[in-house]
């Protein structure tokens, strides 16, 4: 828009709305810019008011940041909801193997320390005395009981245990997510170390 000479009207001589604004919005007061404020720095407001809100908020800073020296813990609540009966399996059978294995190095650890403080023939003589007669010896228990023998019992029974164990541990785990299906699992709450 220009006026009779074919200037422009400067935004002082013109009273029209400005550009952007509407027709017919009223000013209400002068126009002031946006201003930027720092990381940390509170507006100031007028009077006292402007004081005793950034006085409030830096004491509730100061409280929060005291009451948070003490590290703070996560917790997470999870679920067993199903238990894979292959990995079962196989744990199973490694740990029954083990266990299978301390079995026989206990038996043959406990024959040597027993035979050392002479049990068996203690308990031999004894047994042979109230089973002899003037025909027979009686039973001989040392040679019942010898160390070769003992170590094969037990080996019998560690492999009967690894196949027992790795059965019942595939089976409960077959079990368990049968009965997870209905009951949702076994709930775990685990917490974090700081």
């Amino acid at each position: 828009m220009t006026d009779t000479r074919g200037q422009r009207p400067s935004y002082e001589t013109y009273n029209g709305p400005l550009p952007g604004e509407r027709a017919g919005a009223q000013q209400s007061g002068p126009y002031h810019p946006p201003q930027a404020y720092g990381t940390g720095q509170q507006p100031q407001g007028g009077g006292a008011g402007g004081t005793l809100g950034g006085q409030n908020a830096a004491a509730q800073r100061k409280a929060r940041t005291g009451a948070r020296t003490t590290p703070r813990t996560r917790k997470a609540r999870l679920r067993v909801a199903k238990a894979d009966p292959w990995s079962v399996m196989k744990v199973s059978f490694l740990l029954s193997i083990a266990l299978g294995i301390c079995t026989v190095v206990a038996a043959a650890v406990l024959w040597m320390v027993m035979d050392a403080m002479g049990v068996f023939s203690t308990v031999g003589g004894t047994i042979s005395e109230a089973t002899g007669s003037n025909e027979s010896n009686g039973f001989d228990l040392q040679s019942f009981l010898s160390l070769p023998r003992v170590l094969m019992f037990t080996s019998v029974i560690a492999v009967i245990d690894v196949v027992l164990m790795t059965a019942l541990a595939t089976l409960g785990a077959f079990i368990y997510n049968l009965s997870a299906g209905f009951v949702g699992g076994v709930e775990l709450t685990l917490a974090e170390d700081e």
